[in-house]
């Protein structure tokens, strides 16, 4: 049954603040409305798609003022594009509007007692910011408003770009992206040209065909450089063709390797890369720390503040050179080296066997001996034996996925006992949840949001916890 489509409007609705989400919020006739790309104190016609009985949802119809606030957006894509939904935000608003985000997920949600929640760290750098991008091919990109299907070209018909809200078989091609420094652009735009010009099927994600799929570019402060580009099958020569034009035209290209995927989505996760040409990784440093970068490897996509994100978590550790220390959800063991020094002993458990590959050759080219590295599920890992085996943590510190942890994870947490925990999150809610299981035992101290992805909507949150006595 199709749904009954709503046919209302709301003339010169003022905007009130930013909400959940990214969105906006204002409020007619005492109910809460919901908008897309708004700024507070803007004064807009809404169309409202959806009608509940709380809350409406709808788009700007119709700027009738804008607000003495709002900027003009400096992409193109704007609008059309998933990312960047900030722009005409100023910064300083879109900090408080982080800082208001993990107040209402720890206190007015969870229930949480929390001291004064910090202004948010703003990050150096609010473009060009990303050391990580994925773009992804597609033979019908997504036409532009006013773009007549019927006109364009079949020239014109592939993108390769940013899949475009909540469609996942539609790709945006992309002629500029101000999120990752050149030669990103530079090299999406060579690869899509080349790829139509030599008559390259782009892949159709929707009906699994095409030989093209995607690339991923990653870039580090010293101006290293890998790219990896995935293929639906091996066709040696189509293959080789690509690769060595990429090659030379970009000899700054530091690690080249491709991807054979053969399944129904994009991930690489499972897959076996191959080098092409070049070093097998690129390196990233911080703070005289060297951590090496492999096509599959995990690090925080924002270098710069990811610096100031483990200072924080290290601050908050406390640590006096005497501590044994558990970094849960250690990835390549970054956060794990970055406290190192201030400890006795730091254990790191990852999922991903790479990482921890990683992580040990990180720590043993960086002459770091007081580091152990353990692959495997946290559940499964992290378990009485281990702690009989390794010794009882003093401070735990954990950054866990988006999902956040286990309920079993956190009992062993709880029964580990370990005088100071420090929660490093991507996603507040999950971490109020969590958090409202482990102050059972624990009170919160700190509360420190970290911008780490200007323009958008998304924040990292450092909680510091303490055992009640």
């Amino acid at each position: 049954m199709s749904r009954k489509k709503i046919d209302l409007l709301l003339e010169a609705v003022t905007i009130e603040r930013v909400a959940a989400e990214g969105k906006a919020l204002a409020h007619v006739d005492g109910m809460v409305v919901f908008v897309d790309f708004a700024v507070p104190g803007d004064v807009v016609d809404i169309q409202v798609f959806k009608k509940k009985k709380n809350y409406m949802e709808g788009f700007i119809k119709r700027m009738v003022q804008p607000s003495k606030d709002r900027l003009e957006p400096f992409c193109e894509h704007f609008g059309t594009c998933g990312g960047c939904r900030w722009q005409p935000l100023p910064y300083r608003m879109q900090l408080e509007a982080k800082r208001t985000q993990v107040e209402d997920q720890l206190v007015r949600i969870g229930h949480l007692e929390v001291p004064e929640i910090r202004p948010t760290l703003p990050s150096e750098r609010i473009q060009y910011y990303r050391n990580k991008l994925e773009f992804s091919a597609s033979e019908k990109r997504w036409l532009l408003k006013g773009e007549d299907p019927e006109q364009v070209p079949d020239s014109d018909r592939m993108g390769l770009g940013f899949h475009v809200g909540k469609f996942f078989d539609k790709v945006l091609d992309i002629r500029e992206c101000h999120l990752q420094p050149e030669p990103s652009n530079a090299i999406r735009l060579f690869i899509k040209k080349f790829c139509v010009d030599n008559g390259y099927e782009f892949y159709n994600i929707r009906e699994n065909h095409g030989y093209f799929r995607n690339i991923f570019i990653r870039t580090t402060e010293k101006g290293e450089v890998m790219l990896i580009v995935c293929f639906s099958h091996e066709d040696k020569t189509r293959r080789e063709a690509l690769l060595d034009a990429v090659a030379a035209r970009f000899p700054q290209i530091t690690s080249l390797w491709y991807v054979i995927n053969e399944k129904l989505n994009d991930s690489i996760a499972d897959l076996s890369p191959i080098l092409y040409k070049g070093e097998e990784a690129i390196y990233e440093e911080m703070e005289g720390l060297r951590f090496k970068i492999g096509p599959k490897s995990f690090y925080q996509t924002n270098s710069l503040q990811a610096e100031r994100l483990y200072g924080v978590a290290r601050d908050f550790a406390a640590l006096t050179g005497g501590e044994v220390v558990y970094d849960l959800y250690t990835g390549t063991g970054t956060i794990a080296q970055f406290v190192s020094r201030k400890a006795s002993k730091v254990l790191g458990i990852e999922y991903v066997p790479e990482a921890i590959e990683d992580a040990r050759h990180n720590a043993k080219a960086n002459g770091i001996t007081n580091c152990e590295f353990f692959a495997g599920d946290m559940k499964d890992v992290l378990n009485e034996a281990f702690i009989a085996r390794h010794g009882r943590p003093d401070v735990i510190i954990l950054d866990p996925p988006r999902a956040g942890i286990h309920p079993d994870v956190a009992r062993v947490i709880l029964e580990a006992a370990p005088r100071r925990m420090v929660y490093v999150s991507c996603n507040p809610a999950s971490q109020a949840r969590d958090l409202s299981i482990l102050c059972r035992d624990y009170r919160i101290t700190a509360v420190q949001p970290v911008d780490m992805f200007p323009h958008t909507m998304h924040v990292e949150n450092v909680v510091a916890l303490e055992r009640k006595v």
